[in-house]
């Protein structure tokens, strides 16, 4: 029989966690008066799961909520769905509304039974934690859709061909997604999207940026950085994706993740490294006309300290001699 010091012993000194599992199983069974079922203890789980409240949310912006305002039914103010005519209600007249959902909702549920939430179950293939972390290896910890790092968002596993369209559960048919993009792909659509992340490997023989022969001083998958040729300022540095791509706008999403990543960290390190640093100027030439000579997109990042000129008003409007000032 255990006592209270070993158990106490084990959660502060033996237990290792990976997870938040074990103290929320345990306290669902102090709180069940000292045994829970495995649904009373799932549901503690599921309540600590901000993920699902994150996959719920986007089906409210992206599916329900814009029938029922497309409908005239709700209005829409950022987060905000707001029932048209509410006011007018008495509470006779919301509690008969209120029935007849549940009746629509029984119905429903009469006539699905659990399939109304088949999207969301582990089905008859469980897929494994060692398999699911194969896949998320296989795609770097990124969603292979929109690019997005596991640690910005949660991935899930996706079946490619769906289950309910005869897909296996086989590693070839299966791809990491993060939850946003999982939850817009539906049930019937076989849409195979590992072949994404191959485009950020597109590079040109002779382009200088895509073979940098100066020292790196940071890198992230999709994007290095190092100190201009010509700097402006002491430190000015260039942030560059490694896909060869022109300009700014041509840029996928990941890769402004990654950059702006970049951006951050080296702006935070200077700052560290260089008290006389009280500025920056960020920026991009997009063009021959705005000054473009290298036609591989890149980002200045250069430091600015009091001082460094007689008139810094303006900044940026500086690109026109006579703008600047104003």
């Amino acid at each position: 029989m255990k006592s209270k010091e070993s158990i106490k012993k084990y959660i502060l000194q033996d237990m290792r966690m990976s997870h938040i599992y074990q103290p929320e199983m345990l306290m669902t069974i102090l709180d069940c008066g000292g045994k829970a079922t495995v649904e009373e203890i799932a549901k503690r789980l599921l309540s600590r799961d901000t993920s699902q409240i994150d996959y719920y949310g986007e089906r409210v912006k992206q599916m329900v909520g814009r029938v029922l305002v497309k409908n005239g039914i709700v209005k829409k103010d950022k987060d905000i769905f707001e029932l048209i005519g509410f006011e007018e209600l008495t509470e006779p007249d919301i509690a008969e509304i209120r029935a007849d959902c549940e009746n629509a909702l029984n119905e429903f549920l009469k006539t699905r039974g659990d399939t109304a939430f088949s999207h969301r179950s582990k089905s008859s293939g469980y897929i494994s934690g060692s398999i699911r972390y194969r896949i998320l290896m296989r795609a770097r910890f990124r969603c292979e859709l929109c690019g997005i790092s596991a640690e910005d968002k949660a991935l899930e596993v996706d079946h490619i061909v769906p289950r309910n369209k005869d897909g296996s559960d086989d590693e070839s048919n299966l791809q990491a997604l993060c939850y946003s993009c999982n939850a817009m792909k539906r049930d019937t659509d076989s849409t195979d999207f590992r072949g994404w992340n191959e485009v950020y490997k597109h590079r040109e023989g002779s382009c200088i940026f895509c073979n940098v022969d100066r020292e790196l001083i940071a890198e992230n998958e999709l994007a290095y950085a190092f100190r201009d040729k010509f700097p402006v300022t002491d430190k000015h540095t260039l942030v560059v994706p490694k896909r060869h791509v022109p300009d700014y706008f041509d840029l996928y999403q990941p890769e402004l993740n990654e950059i702006n990543r970049l951006l951050a960290e080296i702006r935070e390190s200077l700052m560290l490294e260089d008290s006389t640093i009280t500025g920056f100027n960020v920026g991009t030439n997009i063009g021959e006309s705005s000054g473009q000579t290298v036609f591989h997109c890149h980002i200045h990042l250069i430091p600015r300290r009091d001082g460094d000129t007689d008139s810094p008003r303006g900044g940026v409007r500086g690109v026109i001699n006579d703008k600047q000032s104003y």
